[in-house]
């Protein structure tokens, strides 16, 4: 297996060399994880994850991240920058970084269908992880963000589940569970499955007591660890959107009373059913009583923050509400994924691996239901699909090549290959229909989204000294990463009032801008004409300031500095001492082409 990793590595890191060598962070949040780790690196506390350099003027805002996935980038870091230099450590840090993960998602897959597929299965079962698209995503060079640490915590506690040692099994669940949420509330809902499925077990059957008790000692003890080691100071609070004292509590209180469950010599069934019930019911009416603020969402966000931004986040919708192109291969591999552990649970019906399919099985739904929630849930979707998609193949490719048809033998065995694996998705999507309009990025927002990214856009804006730049939301942390300029807001809930400012000074009357500037003492703004966001300022605000702007309609304190020709942004030096005038309108401000 780590020779396969091996080979991974290899293939990604030649692939993505252009990526590693201009520093192509395309998500924000993966931008915003490399100036935390610069913080770090240059002296800021291991309890400060504010960012200081997000609306300085205000002190800066709260990140509500973790210090534990900063860790191995800051040590690749360490590591290089004898070797390469500043600039190129940091580089191949963000390229090696996402792909230390894959490890232990690729040991927690091979384990699990070593345990209860066959001890040979598991090159199969990478092939099928190959095709998650969505899931191999995360582990991408320059994908930095915490998503592929989760996913391997996922991983590791799939492996739990399926492990006949029960004790050892109900450990690796509720490490892999605390380490989760010690990174983010993310798989909460998957680390809460987790947790009932192995009550369920102990509830069926009193010999997984030694499981339960297992996870509840590792969950409540790992939980409190994660905690005082990695939680900042902002998190010492009673927040609902991260592992603060709130969710501490939950996990504490849960692993110990499963683990004193565990003790209880409760022989009926239905008795140990009732107890359960009774200790759910104990979690969820003191979490009512103690944590009325967190029946909410946990972003604890204003009515109009949640209105205008978090619900229009594009991965926070149900996936039919995506693009069938896009949909189709992140639900199909689901949907075979969860074919399989069904037929492999009946299959087991009679064997002691039976109970540990069955938990597959649910476990695997659960996460294919998700997705009717949130489109960001395709990753793990995908990744539980690997055992029983794998199951699958193990059953019908044998079946196929042992008929004496040579057109099932040999159709019927490729067949059963590529749906196993979802390559068929690949060789689907020619066949479906053409998205419907609206849908998907426009092109001319594309290339807009790209030019302002990169770093040959950016690196021009040093050439004037280091200032606050009044900019849109999501250009923030790339700008911050980039330059060595501040910026107002970023796409993170608890930046919430810098994130409406920003909203207000782009859709409102021209006339409001300066002050709203002023406030966050912006001395320079900054636009990237046609990027996704400003299409929501036009379509919002028509008569506003940013579709004046995109107008031609400049307004006579706007100094417009001078920028290279091909670049896609437009500058100007923002004038407090000038009064309002007039104004004209001349030509559309789009930008020329970027080069390549």
């Amino acid at each position: 297996m780590l020779a396969f990793w091996g080979c991974v590595v290899a293939w990604y890191l030649v692939q993505r060399q252009g990526n590693i060598h201009w520093l192509v962070l395309t998500d924000t949040d993966d931008n915003m994880r490399l100036a935390q780790v610069r913080a770090l690196l240059a002296g800021q506390g291991w309890y400060d994850l504010r960012q200081y350099r997000l609306d300085p003027a205000l002190g800066g805002f709260d990140i509500h991240w973790s210090r534990l996935v900063d860790l191995p980038i800051a040590g690749l870091i360490l590591l290089l920058r004898p070797l390469l230099g500043v600039e190129a450590a940091e580089k191949w840090a963000c390229g090696i970084a996402p792909l230390l993960p894959l490890i232990a998602t690729m040991t927690g897959l091979s384990l699990t269908v070593r345990r209860l597929v066959a001890p040979h299965a598991w090159p199969m079962a990478m092939l099928v992880l190959m095709s998650c698209t969505s899931t191999m995503a995360m582990y991408a060079p320059m994908r930095i963000d915490h998503h592929g640490w989760q996913l391997a915590c996922l991983a590791m506690t799939v492996a739990g589940l399926a492990d006949p040692r029960r004790a050892r099994g109900g450990t690796t669940v509720g490490i892999s569970s605390a380490v989760s949420l010690t990174i983010g509330l993310e798989m909460l809902p998957y680390c809460a499955m987790a947790g009932g499925i192995i009550a369920l077990r102990w509830i069926w059957e009193r010999g997984d007591a030694r499981r339960m008790a297992a996870y509840g000692l590792t969950l409540a003890g790992g939980s409190a660890l994660g905690f005082a080691l990695f939680a900042s100071n902002a998190n010492q609070v009673l927040r609902c959107d991260a592992l603060t004292p709130v969710w501490l509590s939950v996990t504490v209180a849960a692993g110990t009373l499963l683990f004193a469950l565990s003790l209880v010599p409760a022989e009926k069934r239905w008795l140990r059913l009732v107890l359960a019930a009774l200790a759910g019911g104990v979690i969820v009416a003191g979490f009512a009583l103690l944590f009325p603020q967190c029946l909410g969402r946990p972003e604890q966000v204003s009515d109009e923050l949640a209105r205008t931004w978090l619900n229009n986040v594009r991965e926070a919708r149900p996936i039919y509400k995506h693009p069938l192109k896009s949909a189709f291969p992140m639900a199909a591999l689901a949907v075979v994924g969860i074919i399989g552990a069904l037929v492999a649970t009946w299959r087991a019906r009679r064997s002691e691996a039976a109970i540990a399919w069955a938990a597959i099985a649910l476990f695997t739904a659960f996460a294919g239901a998700m997705l009717l929630w949130q489109v960001r849930a395709g990753p793990a979707a995908q990744l539980l699909s690997v055992p029983g998609a794998t199951a699958l193949a193990w059953i019908v490719i044998p079946w196929c090549l042992k008929r004496t048809n040579l057109a099932v033998r040999v159709f019927g065995s490729v067949a059963a290959f590529l749906v196993a694996t979802g390559l068929f998705t690949g060789l689907a999507l020619p066949l479906l229909p053409a998205d419907k309009p609206g849908k998907g990025v426009p092109s001319k927002v594309g290339k807009a989204n790209a030019a302002c990214g990169r770093m040959s856009s950016l690196l021009p804006l040093n050439a004037y000294p280091s200032a606050i730049l009044f900019t849109h939301v999501d250009m923030g942390p790339r700008l911050i990463t980039v330059t060595h300029h501040y910026g107002i807001a970023g796409p993170y809930h608890r930046n919430g009032t810098a994130i409406l400012d920003v909203h207000h000074a782009f859709t409102g009357p021209t006339r409001d801008f300066r002050a709203i500037a002023a406030r966050h003492k912006a001395q320079y703004l900054l636009i990237c004409p046609d990027m996704s966001e400003t299409t929501i300022y036009r379509s919002r605000g028509p008569s506003g300031f940013f579709s004046q702007l995109y107008r031609g309609q400049v307004p006579n304190w706007l100094e417009p500095m001078a920028l290279p020709a091909n670049s896609p942004f437009k500058l100007w030096r923002i004038r407090y001492d000038l009064p309002d005038a007039p104004v004209s309108a001349p030509a559309p401000l789009v930008p020329r082409p970027a080069s390549r």
